[in-house]
């Protein structure tokens, strides 16, 4: 198994850092419990931040010039350039002390956006698939706390965590349908988070708990390598430019002598693991909606 090494790119201290998307040269991701959007443009190193209503489990580039994001409102359509939030729509089953956690879009554009409750209390979360018009169907139900999402590179494959398990699964993928579900990964050292898919169809997963990111072979299960971090609680991580692979941690639960020994915590780091991320990844939300109607 290889052994690979995170270096700190911006020792931000993120309460609850999390959702790395790399488009364009620009990094997005967000700060969960601080209600804040951010975008580092890794050629200045400058790191901008927006601030939200609410808590924001995630924000992903359209292919418009906006992003969408989930909250504890609901999926919303974010403008960076004016700062604007609009509430797009919120599921049928939504109710108070329900957030929208990970998501991520498959390769026709649609979102798989995952939702879990605050207090994070058993199985009151669920996977929904969200079509160009901003309809949420449920997906898969009883989560509770609905993280990594990816696709195998034929896209036959979706690959989802729900953290407690301690395990990946895969479903059967077709033109937008799941079915089969099945175990493919377990994880004994930390509980896995956030993940992304590399060239060669391999997992990269985040260990909330487990001081690193993990890459496993879902076809066999088999650990290949380890990037240590030196920070507890590892949230997710995508791929950028060339081999880089980027990664956000948290803060949140930490004593003031935990902070100590963890000075890093909160910081997106970056570590070089030899592989690449998949062509045409990562995909965008096709947002085909001509008008913005708010739910109730």
């Amino acid at each position: 198994m290889n052994h690979l090494t995170a270096e700190c790119l911006l020792p931000v201290a993120a309460n609850l850092g999390e959702g790395p998307c790399w488009v364009d040269g620009r990094l997005w991701w967000v700060d969960i419990e601080r209600c804040e959007v951010h975008r580092l443009d890794l050629a200045s190193g400058r790191d901008h931040a927006w601030t939200l209503p609410s808590r924001v489990g995630f924000a992903i580039p359209t292919t418009g010039s906006h992003l969408v994001v989930g909250t504890e409102e609901g999926l919303g359509r974010f403008d960076p350039g004016s700062g604007s939030l609009i509430v797009i729509t919120r599921p049928s089953s939504w109710r108070p002390g329900i957030r929208f956690n990970d998501a991520k879009c498959d390769p026709a554009g649609r979102l798989w956006a995952g939702t879990m409750a605050c207090d994070e209390q058993p199985g009151c979360g669920t996977l929904y698939r969200v079509d160009s018009h901003w309809q949420a169907k449920p997906m898969v139900h009883q989560i509770t706390v609905s993280n990594g999402l990816a696709w195998s590179p034929d896209g036959g494959t979706m690959y989802y965590i729900d953290s407690p398990s301690r395990r990946v699964d895969a479903f059967d993928f077709r033109d937008g349908e799941i079915s089969g579900r099945r175990s493919v990964v377990e994880i004994a050292d930390g509980f896995p988070d956030g993940m992304c898919l590399d060239a060669r169809g391999n997992l990269w997963i985040a260990l909330w708990g487990g001081w690193g990111v993990a890459c496993h072979d879902p076809r066999t299960g088999k650990r290949l390598a380890r990037i240590d971090v030196p920070v507890e609680c590892v949230t997710s991580c995508c791929f950028g430019p060339d081999d880089e692979l980027f990664i956000t941690c948290a803060s949140r639960d930490l004593t003031p002598a935990g902070r100590l020994r963890q000075p890093l915590a909160g910081g997106l780091f970056r570590a070089r693991v030899g592989v690449h991320g998949p062509p045409g990844e990562p995909h965008l939300f096709r947002d085909e909606s001509a008008t913005a109607l708010v739910s109730p």
